[in-house]
């Protein structure tokens, strides 16, 4: 099993967003909702440490896959019987929200997705979303357009922007949740950040939700 000093030196110490305090907040969520859910928290505890490790792949869109073949190869270093480490890959490749070529389909999976996705809404999830847009060059404050709030689909000349992302992603995440305990973590999370979005895209031009 991978300790947590350990797993903090596969992740950079400058990323607010998808760096070890991330998944420090989402290894605490998963201790609560895996107890709750009656998961295996061995393997639960080794897919969250190794989740959002991106190994060589440089893009975040493929970070699932670059972290899975990442734990693959450190619990074959440690001597994981080979059920275990299948286990622990499906509950990596099964845990990005956009991404849904794999499911969720064991409680220990189930139970990561949830918390992952708990982690992007709340207070912090607002200052996870302003980072990663600033970290990005994206435009923090940009109302969408109409085409974008009828389609999803960015207008010609539109560049996406932290209201894009609430919008299309986080006001829908509570709704996605696959345990019970994690459905009652999200309610709570998710009314306090549309309290906060609906009064930014009022000040921003936009309506509120």
């Amino acid at each position: 099993m991978p300790t947590i000093e350990e797993a903090r030196a596969y992740y950079p110490d400058d990323d607010p967003v998808h760096g070890f305090s991330h998944v420090l907040r989402v290894y605490r969520l998963c201790e609560k909702i895996g107890k709750e859910e009656k998961a295996d928290l061995k393997i639960l505890r080794a897919a969250v440490l190794l989740h959002d490790v991106e190994g060589d792949v440089d893009v975040r869109k493929n970070h699932h896959l670059a972290a899975a073949d990442f734990a693959e190869k450190v619990l074959i270093k440690e001597g994981w019987q080979e059920g275990e480490i299948q286990a622990v890959l499906h509950c990596i490749r099964s845990h990005r929200f956009r991404n849904q070529e794999e499911e969720p389909t064991t409680v220990e999976a189930k139970v990561l997705f949830d918390a992952d996705k708990i982690d992007a809404i709340g207070a912090v999830g607002i200052a996870r979303a302003v980072s990663y847009a600033v970290r990005a060059g994206m435009d923090v404050y940009a109302p969408p357009s109409e085409h974008y709030l009828s389609t999803g689909e960015l207008a010609p000349g539109e560049s996406q922007s932290v209201s894009h992302e609430y919008l299309y992603k986080l006001r829908h995440i509570k709704d996605r949740m696959f345990t019970k305990t994690g459905r009652s973590l999200a309610e709570q999370r998710h009314d306090l950040m549309v309290n906060y979005f609906d009064g930014w895209l009022d000040e921003i031009g936009e309506f509120g939700s």
